[in-house]
């Protein structure tokens, strides 16, 4: 079987080779993290994933493409992601899909900044996630993966996702401030 170069040296760090990287979804995690009461943490995750990142001969001209299946949230809970499904929040039966579209890349070293529009419910707004390259394998198949994480903060109610219910004690039942935590694993296309 023949390879290309699945890496290369720039500037002294290893990064993955220029070429179109396609996200492995059995190994993807787009998560999510919220406050329940305004203190306790509640994870989130969905598990239909598909896309690409083309990496560019210069990462800042790299690109992201993504595709989340809304109806595959999963927070641990079945009532809870029922709600989730529900027009109080994704309204899946009406908007199946999320997105998200890379507009600009900044890299240096093995770590990045990555603006790019996430559209929800058909709105569409500004999404910045930190980056960080964590390396690169060869799968026991001769795949080459490269693997990165990606974390961001979102405001929900940016893009109408607004269902809450005050508490007596001040505050709110959810949170609006969302945490992102992105696992993202690649195979280098052939």
């Amino acid at each position: 079987m023949r390879h290309t170069a699945a890496v290369r040296a720039l500037d002294g760090v290893e990064l993955p080779a220029p070429g179109i990287w396609t996200v492995d979804p059995g190994h993807t995690e787009v998560g999510f993290v919220g406050r329940h009461f305004m203190l306790t943490k509640v994870r989130g995750r969905f598990t239909g994933i598909d896309g690409t990142v083309t990496i560019g001969a210069d990462p800042e001209e790299s690109r992201v493409s993504v595709r989340i299946e809304m109806e595959t949230v999963s927070s641990g809970n079945e009532a809870r992601d029922e709600h989730l499904r529900s027009t109080d929040f994704f309204d899946v039966d009406e908007y199946p899909t999320a997105s998200f579209e890379s507009t600009a890349v900044v890299w240096s070293g093995s770590r990045g900044v990555i603006t790019g529009n996430l559209t929800i419910k058909d709105v569409t707004q500004p999404v910045t996630l930190d980056v960080e390259y964590l390396g690169h394998a060869r799968d026991p198949w001769g795949d080459d993966r490269a693997v990165f994480d990606a974390v961001g903060r979102i405001d929900r109610e940016d893009w109408v996702l607004t269902w809450n219910v005050p508490l007596e004690t001040g505050g709110f039942l959810v949170s609006k401030e969302i945490d992102l935590e992105l696992h993202l694993e690649l195979i280098l296309a052939r």
